[in-house]
């Protein structure tokens, strides 16, 4: 069975450009790939840009990298309690929305957990998949916790800087992909562009239509099928929206048949143990669409359809029962059900 969504608009897509067909431009960054689909015409060259997009891509990681050493986010997590650090724009744009969500999901999402995160080998060092790596005991888990919490972020929003209040470690790896997105899509609509479609690492933006006349359309991402388990296609029409999926199944450890996602509940300080596979937003920013899929992750599927519907967020949520997924809606992804 087939599943389709189509976002709410107020204002319908302009009729494609005759003459215009789909090139693609692609590459890799942030350990992952990127990808942009442009309706252009088949003999406009595109080397400024992809070049354009790889610079806004590389602005990225150096400011907000955890992998990069002298990045700005590396800089400030091994920064003296008490300094002050001045942000360049992007990275304080991340921060303050990232803040934002963290206040709104009540610590369901935090960007101060990159201790926790690094703690159960899911950061640059020390990684689950290597050899010699230990899962945490209970009392590293409440140290790490001691030094987590958004609360303890101080910002200056007059001298755009940030405090550090000692021993904190930020980590954007749960929005900042989600902002890249934005920024490339940006970007390209900068050079005159009507219609593409970004993808960096499975979370997408859409504009405008193709030269067939069709949106782009794009399926969400499922868990991968187990045996005798049988996953419905769903497909939504990005047009003017991002949709971001948060899952279990992309990093995980196994030990004692227990499976440890990289999904880190900065409530509890310990991977997600509950049945929720995956969390899917539909949102007009990818960077709230990234973020809110993980603070609805954690939240479990009660609690996320809850909060989901309180503030009006297009969320779809996949549970796992043995070999059948379950799927529950938030009301404003109804709405999109064709």
């Amino acid at each position: 069975m087939r599943h389709t969504y189509v976002p709410i608009i107020d204002v319908p897509p302009e009729p494609p450009v005759l003459g215009t067909v789909v090139q693609t431009l692609h590459g890799n960054t942030m350990g992952t790939s990127w990808s942009v689909k442009l309706a252009t015409r088949a003999t406009r060259p595109l080397a400024d840009v992809q070049q354009a997009i790889e610079q806004q891509l590389d602005l990225v990681i150096a400011q907000m990298s955890t992998w990069e050493a002298d990045s700005n986010l590396s800089r400030y997590n091994r920064a003296p309690a008490g300094s002050w650090h001045e942000l360049p724009e992007a990275f304080f744009r991340v921060l303050e929305c990232a803040l934002q969500v963290a206040q709104e999901s009540d610590g369901a999402y935090d960007p101060s957990a990159g201790l926790l995160v690094n703690l159960w080998g899911f950061g640059p060092e020390n990684r689950y998949d290597q050899p010699g790596f230990q899962q945490p005991t209970p009392d590293a888990i409440t140290k790490a916790r001691a030094l987590c919490g958004w609360q303890r972020v101080v910002l200056d929003r007059t001298q755009q800087r940030v405090q550090q209040p000692g021993g904190l470690l930020l980590d954007f790896s749960a929005i900042a992909k989600g902002f890249a997105v934005d920024l490339v899509a940006q970007t390209i609509a900068s050079f005159g562009f009507e219609s593409f479609l970004v993808e960096i690492g499975g979370e997408l933006r859409g504009h405008g239509i193709r030269p067939d006349g069709q949106p782009w359309w794009v399926v969400i991402e499922q868990p991968p099928s187990q045996q005798g388990m049988v996953l419905d296609e769903r497909l939504v029409a990005l047009y003017r929206c991002t949709i971001a999926t948060s899952g279990d199944y992309r990093r995980y450890f196994m030990r004692d048949a227990i499976r440890y996602a990289h999904t880190i509940n900065p409530r509890t300080g310990e991977p997600l143990a509950h049945a929720l596979a995956s969390v899917t937003v539909i949102h007009p920013e990818c960077m709230l669409a990234d973020a809110w899929s993980t603070a609805l992750g954690v939240m479990g599927v009660e609690e996320g359809l809850a909060c989901a519907d309180r503030l009006g967020l297009a969320a779809l949520f996949l549970t796992r029962d043995g070999n059948t997924l379950h799927e529950q809606s938030s009301l404003a992804m109804k709405e999109m059900l064709q």
